[in-house]
């Protein structure tokens, strides 16, 4: 498959061939869903905590007599029955996380791009530095190359310039090519490459950088 290249004023310049293992492929759904459900699920804190009648503070003594009283046995204000008393199969913390087999995954990412470039949802730019980052500048490029929604913009590892001005535009979020993932290409409406980026994503190979 070949794509335009487009420069800074966004007009072509060239094309780039997309490589059709990577963005070729006929999409699996279930691959997708089941990386993407790893990759929200490792995402959770699983923090969330509770505590039985054994840790709750206090209780130590039973509040009255076995008998005689007229009222319901107790042996705790701390009963999960009562005011202030522990949680009777409440929430500890917990790892949400699951592990999605290699070859999933890889099924997955290349879904998910092959998704993307069948939508025509991938702009490649040629490569372009800035002297200083220029919030301003990046976004001028981004109206000429006519690009609307949210974007993912993949850098190469030396635009520092170049990913520092994305970082001010709403909507905006840059990747490195080992930081493109499955969960992130299906969550922007829009995908833009730097060539030199898109190169080293395709030399990498099959696999996406995070799961």
């Amino acid at each position: 498959m070949l794509l335009a290249v487009k420069n800074v004023e966004g007009k072509k310049v060239g094309d780039v061939a997309l490589s059709d293992e990577l963005f070729g492929i006929e999409p699996n759904p279930h691959a997708v869903h089941q990386v993407v459900r790893a990759q929200r699920a490792a995402a959770r804190a699983g923090t969330a905590s509770t505590k039985t009648r054994s840790e709750v503070r206090g209780g130590g003594s039973k509040p009255w007599r076995q008998k005689g009283t007229g009222r319901a046995r107790a042996g705790s204000i701390r009963s999960p029955i009562w005011k202030g008393g522990g949680t009777i199969f409440g929430p500890t913390p917990r790892d949400y996380s699951f592990r999605v087999p290699r070859k999933v995954r890889k099924l997955a990412f290349r879904s998910a791009l092959s998704v993307a470039a069948r939508e025509e949802r991938i702009t490649v730019v040629e490569d372009f530095s800035l002297e200083a980052p220029s919030t301003r500048a990046v976004s001028e490029i981004i109206d000429r190359l006519d690009i609307d929604g949210s974007v993912m913009v993949v850098v190469a590892a030396d635009d520092l310039n170049v990913e520092k001005s994305f970082r001010n535009i709403a909507g905006v979020e840059t990747f490195l090519p080992g930081e493109v993932n499955t969960y992130d290409v299906l969550r922007f409406d829009n995908m833009l490459f730097l060539k030199g980026a898109l190169d080293t994503l395709q030399g990498n190979g099959e696999d996406e950088g995070s799961s």
